[in-house]
Order: C-alpha cells, then structure tokens, then sequence
C-alpha cells in the first residue's frame, strides 16, 4: 500500500514508488536462489496500482511492471516486452550494426539495459529483481540474437543502492572486444573495460548530423572536446575536415586513434589534456576553428548540483564561442538528466552575451532513436544535442 503522493505519480504514468511512500508493508525475502515475485500495488484505499518489482534496499523500493491486476505478471511478460523492444529496434536503427536494444523503463524493463556490438551484447541488471532474472534473460536474449559474445557489465555504481555486488565478466565467447560499424565507419570497443557498456551510443545519430552542417556550412577545421573515442572527430574527418581531438583520458585517446588509423583518416590530430585548460589556452593564442564540439560527462549528478554544473557548461561554452570563427558551428551537448534542454539553452545564451556573439539554433536534437523517451518518465530524456551557428 502507498499513500497518495506515489499514487499520484504511479496514476500519472510514473513507474517508481519511494521508500518513504510505502505504508508500513514490505514482502517477504525470496527463498535463496529464487527470483522475487512481482508485488500487488495498492493505494490506502485498497484500489490496485498494478504490479511492480520490489527493491528491498533502494530508495526506489518499488518499479511498476504492469498496470493491470488480476493475476501476478509471469515471465511471458518480461519475454513479450523483450520481443517488443528488439522488434522496434528493428524498425528505427539504420546503417549501424552498434545500438541499445533494451533502455530499462523506457521498454517497460526496469533496470534491464542491453546494447549491441555488432555480433556482441552487453548485458546490465541494475536493480534486484533484474539481477535475480539474469540467467533467465541472458538465455532468453542467447536464443533470440545468437550472438557471438555476451559480456554482463554489472560494474556500474547504481547497483550499490540495490544492495547489489560490482562486477563485469564474460558470460559468453572468449573475447571482450567487438568491431562494429557506424554509418559505414568501424568502431573497435572494449566491452569489459570501455565506458558504460564499452561505447557511447546515444550520439551516434549526432554524429552524422555534426558531420552533415559542417559540411553544409562550408566548414575546413574543426575542435572536438571531450572526444573520447572520436565519434564526433572521425565522422567531421570524413566529411572533409581538419580535426583536432581532445580528452583528458590517455586510454580512450588511444583507441580514438587506432579507430582514425582504421578508417583511413589522418587528418586528425589527438590531444590529451583538461579541456577548461586547453580551451583557455587555445584562446590566448588567438586560435580559430569553423566547427566546435562540445560533448562533456554530466556535470550535474543530482539535482543539488545542478548550480555547480551550469557554471561548468558556461565556461566552456564561453571558451569556446571565443575560438569559433564568423559563421561557425556550435555543437553543444549535455547528458546531465537534471539539466534541462531549457536550462542549456539559457546558459548558452549567457554565454554568448559574454562572447559578444549572436547565434542562432539550426537544430535541437537529442538521444539516439534505440535510446526512446517516456513522455511519462522524465529520467529517459537526458541528452541533449544543440546545434548552432555563429553570426
């Protein structure tokens, strides 16, 4: 039973209850080995919400799964939407063979992430219900894809809320590294040591669009801060461009430049270094570019940090519209889910005032199709994508 407020949300299409909203019930534990049961949802007067999965550590205690009564949701249910979330999949990702299969509750599978990598998965189950199906959904996802590699990427710290140990392995095959190509350029991850599940695929849509309005705009040199593999940096060189790439991270610059030197693209120079620092450094020296990226972590990991974060993403986009040249593009992102897209644009805006530049916003774009949005759930919408030109 919970009291209104998380009725409320639950009624409003949200599909977390918090701890402090349950009203003085919890399930019994499992027997050793067993997987939980869904729960039956009710407000405090005993009308049905719909069944969830039950967390007994998490503040996020309870994950509806279904908003229909009745009789408890079996493994039909978990199989079926799996069987949905591959089939949309199919529908909405082109020239790529890298993609998120399974986005948790935005597939209606709550702490279940699951990426491709060409012939190879990633596998994550981030809350306790999940872990304890993992058997079950990796066998389910062997037989459907027969994939050459599973690797289980459970190193992620969100699983420390359930209760729930860190650790990655190998599951399937004998490999962690996978090839897979993107917009007909070859991507080589780590699928045990890379980030997240071994790549960052939400901007792999942005990529292509970065590429396409350089070279719409007439675009020869280009700035990619925060380039981490090279995404944006390969996909700019091959539009034609000069390249200059930056990260603070050694390893991640090494395969960026293995990937570069795969696809046959030297025009591409590989810097390490802060990128506040560099950016500074980069203007004393009177430099210019006609094509700027700007692709930070999350500045703001909670919505107290929000402040600290915004002056963060000022600065470097106060930096950088000082190097971009008359008629450059802009392209400025965050992935920080408690940063709005208005609020991004508001700094940006700040920013531009600072830089006595005038931009206008050719397109605001966002995560990958395979990385879906629930207009119900606003923890889904997370990445934001500006692309703007200076005038």
């Amino acid at each position: 039973m919970v009291n209104d407020r998380g009725a409320e949300r639950v009624r409003g299409g949200h599909p977390w209850v918090y701890a402090a909203e349950i009203l003085g019930w919890t399930p019994e534990a499992p027997a050793a080995g067993a997987p939980p049961e869904p729960v039956l949802v009710r407000d405090r007067r005993s009308r049905d919400l719909g069944w969830a999965d039950y967390s007994p550590q998490s503040l996020i205690r309870l994950r509806l799964l279904t908003r229909e009564s009745g009789a408890p949701p079996g493994w039909a249910l978990i199989a079926d939407r799996i069987g949905r979330a591959l089939a949309y999949r199919e529908q909405v990702v082109r020239d790529s063979d890298a993609c998120r299969l399974i986005a948790a509750e935005a597939d209606g599978l709550p702490g279940l992430i699951v990426d491709r990598y060409a012939q190879a998965l990633t596998v994550q189950t981030l809350t306790w219900a999940m872990a304890a199906r993992q058997a079950a959904l990796v066998a389910e996802l062997d037989r459907r894809l027969q994939p050459a590699a599973i690797v289980e990427r459970n190193d992620v710290k969100v699983r420390e809320r359930e209760g729930l140990e860190l650790h990655a392995a190998m599951v399937k095959g004998d490999s962690p590294v996978a090839e897979a190509t993107i917009h007909g350029l070859t991507f080589t991850f780590d699928l045990l040591a890379g980030q997240k599940t071994g790549g960052f695929l939400d901007q792999r849509e942005n990529w292509a669009a970065a590429a396409e309005y350089a070279k719409m705009f007439g675009a020869k040199r280009a700035l990619d801060v925060f380039t981490f593999q090279g995404g944006f940096a390969l996909h700019l060189a091959r539009a034609g461009l000069s390249v200059d790439a930056v990260d603070s991270s050694r390893a991640a610059l090494e395969q960026a430049e293995r990937n570069g030197e795969r696809n046959h693209l030297p025009d591409i120079t590989w810097i390490e270094g802060n990128a506040f620092d560099l950016l500074r450094d980069y203007e004393h020296r009177g430099a210019k570019y006609d094509c700027i990226v700007l692709d930070p972590p999350a500045f703001a990991k909670s919505r107290k940090s929000v402040a600290q974060a915004a002056a963060g993403y000022k600065e470097i986009n106060l930096r950088a519209l000082k190097l971009l040249a008359a008629g450059g593009t802009l392209i400025t992102c965050s992935c920080s889910h408690h940063l709005s897209e208005p609020e991004l644009l508001e700094i940006l805006a700040a920013a531009a005032r600072d830089a006595h530049r005038e931009l206008v916003v050719v397109e605001r774009r966002g995560q990958a199709k395979d990385h879906p949005v629930a207009l119900s759930i606003p923890e889904t919408a997370y990445l934001k994508c500006i692309l703007a030109r200076a005038r």
